[in-house]
C-alpha cells in the first residue's frame, strides 16, 4: 500500500470511529441547536454574496463537487445567490459545468448581485416553483444530454413540498453523483424552532427523505458523510445514487 491510500484508509478508519463517538456526537449536536439559535449560518459569505451554510457542508460539498465533476448541479432555493457562486466556482476551477438555481422569487436586488459576479457565466436562473409541472419540465430539457448531474434541495423545506422535488427531480441525479437534501436537521431539533415557518418536527426534509426511501431503491443514505462532518444542516441528507 502507498503513503496516498495508507492515509485514505487512516480517514476512513478515523471517520468510522467518529461515527461510535457518543460523547463527540452530542457535543456538536449540542453546538448545532444552539448555533441555530444564533443565526450562526447567516454570518458567512462565498466571494462576496451571503451563503448562509455551515462551513463543514461548504467543504463537502467541494470535495463532493471535484470528485463528481458534474456537467449540470441543478439547485432548487436561491436566496442571496452565495451557493450559486460557491458551486460555480468550484465549477470553474474544474473547467467545465454550469449551475442551474429555480426560485419562486429571485428578489430583484439578489439577482442583479449574481448577474454582475465574476461566477456568473456558470450560472442560470429560473423563477417559479420548482414543483410546478412547467418549471419541472423546463429542468428535465436542460439536463438532456448532460452525462452528470447533481441535484441539491434548498427552498421551500415542509414534508410535502420537498417529497415532490424529489419525486420529480431526483431521477436526473446520475448514477454514483449526490442528491442532497438540506435542511433534515429540523427533525433533529426541538419543536418549534422555526415557529414562523410553515416546517417543524414531523413535516421537514428528513421526514420527506424517508418517506421518497421507502419506495425508491436507486438511492442511500451516505452515512460516512455524517460521520465525517458531523455538523451540518443535512444529515441524513446526502442521498447517493447506486443505480
Amino acid at each position: 500500500m502507498n503513503e496516498i491510500e495508507k492515509f485514505k484508509k487512516e480517514c476512513e478508519a478515523n471517520i468510522e470511529l467518529q461515527g461510535k463517538n457518543a460523547s463527540l456526537k452530542k457535543v456538536t449536536n449540542e453546538f448545532l441547536k444552539e448555533s441555530i439559535d444564533s443565526r450562526y449560518s447567516y454570518n458567512f459569505k462565498w466571494m462576496g454574496r451571503p451563503i448562509i451554510q455551515y462551513p463543514q457542508d461548504i467543504v463537502i460539498m467541494q470535495e463532493l463537487i471535484w470528485d463528481i465533476k458534474p456537467d449540470l448541479i441543478i439547485e432548487t432555493g436561491i436566496a442571496h445567490g452565495g451557493s450559486l457562486i460557491f458551486y460555480a466556482s468550484i465549477l470553474e476551477l474544474i473547467g467545465k459545468g454550469e449551475i442551474l438555481g429555480i426560485d419562486i422569487d429571485i428578489r430583484e436586488h439578489n439577482k442583479k448581485e449574481i448577474i454582475a459576479h465574476p461566477m456568473a457565466k456558470r450560472i442560470k436562473m429560473i423563477q417559479g416553483s420548482a414543483i410546478d409541472p412547467a418549471i419541472v419540465q423546463q429542468v428535465k430539457d436542460h439536463a438532456k444530454g448532460k452525462k452528470t448531474v447533481m441535484v441539491l434541495f434548498d427552498s421551500n423545506h415542509t414534508h410535502d413540498h420537498v417529497l415532490e422535488e424529489l419525486k420529480a427531480y431526483a431521477e436526473l441525479t446520475t448514477v454514483g453523483s449526490y442528491c442532497v437534501v438540506f435542511d433534515t436537521v429540523v427533525e433533529d431539533l426541538p419543536k418549534g424552532v422555526y415557529d414562523d415557518r410553515p416546517w417543524d418536527v414531523g413535516s421537514n426534509p428528513k421526514t420527506a427523505v424517508f418517506e421518497f426511501l421507502k419506495t425508491n431503491h436507486n438511492f442511500v443514505i451516505d452515512k460516512s458523510i455524517d460521520n465525517k462532518i458531523l455538523i451540518s444542516v443535512a444529515p441524513d441528507g446526502y442521498l447517493k445514487r447506486i443505480k
